[in-house]
């Protein structure tokens, strides 16, 4: 099989030459270390059998979450720590999606641009869970490209299908198949990521135009099982751009891809 490593080995060092200033940080860091995964340049460890004295080097991982060496182990890890935390009731799947004529901005602006993105519909939730009639919490994942690694950054949402009072007696559930009202929650997401980008970016021009454009919000209910709730989020948390398994071919061609990035706020509402 062929290894996302082999193509970097090949051609990273090019690609960086060529456009390494444009790159963040994080991706930079990402290609680095999926070279130095389970190699001399990070070390290893040795373990020893005490019943035969036969002794195992093995080298360190990189952990970085963009590596296809290391995520199966790190979801794992992830789905133990959340379960302790998800309620046993029903909870809902939220998407967020950014039109079209913003994905330009947020591709310039990633660090601004995504956080505010995450900020923006977790706020529009929990505002419009807030009144009377809806209730809910969540837990949030950012995703930035699709299957073909068409950059595409959208917002997946685990909502609880209720929230907890303010003096942490009283539990209000949602309806069975409604939590939100997805235009008027639309709309709301729409308003909170314009401002909170005008604050973040106040010299960032962008057209009227684009603010009229209708956002993309979808909303699932997933049933009360905590662990296919679980599974579907570390899906989505976890799985990087391009495994080893998805590369048919190694060619002369130099190619490129996208990484993901991850945030995990989590909310309990009145």
């Amino acid at each position: 099989m062929i290894e996302l490593a082999e193509v970097f080995c090949r051609f990273a060092a090019d690609y960086l030459s060529a456009h390494g200033a444009s790159m963040p940080p994080s991706h930079r860091r990402a290609i680095e270390d999926i070279l130095n995964c389970r190699t001399a340049a990070l070390g290893g460890q040795v373990w020893r059998c005490e019943a035969c004295n036969t002794e195992v080097f093995s080298f360190h991982s990189c952990g970085n979450r963009g590596c296809p060496k290391c995520h199966t182990a790190q979801t794992q890890e992830w789905l133990e720590r959340r379960q302790a935390e998800m309620l046993p009731v029903p909870y809902f799947h939220i998407t967020v999606t950014v039109p079209a004529e913003l994905r330009a901005v947020l591709r310039a602006h990633q660090r601004e641009g995504y956080g505010v993105l995450m900020q923006a519909s977790a706020a529009a939730i929990i505002e419009r869970a807030r009144d009377p009639r809806y209730v809910g919490g969540t837990v949030a994942v950012l995703h930035t490209w699709t299957q073909q690694l068409h950059f595409h950054p959208h917002v997946h949402g685990l909502v609880s299908g209720g929230g907890i009072s303010a003096d942490g007696r009283t539990w209000h559930p949602a309806r069975r198949m409604f939590l939100l009202p997805i235009k008027a929650l639309a709309t709301l997401v729409r308003g909170k990521f314009r401002a909170l980008l005008r604050q973040k970016c106040p010299d960032l021009v962008i057209p009227d135009a684009v603010w009229h454009k209708r956002w993309v919000l979808h909303v699932s209910a997933r049933g009360k099982g905590e662990q296919a709730v679980l599974d579907c989020l570390a899906r989505d948390v976890f799985r990087v751009a391009l495994t080893n398994a998805r590369i048919v071919g190694l060619d002369n061609q130099i190619g490129g891809c996208e990484f993901w990035f991850f945030f995990k706020p989590l909310f309990y509402i009145e």
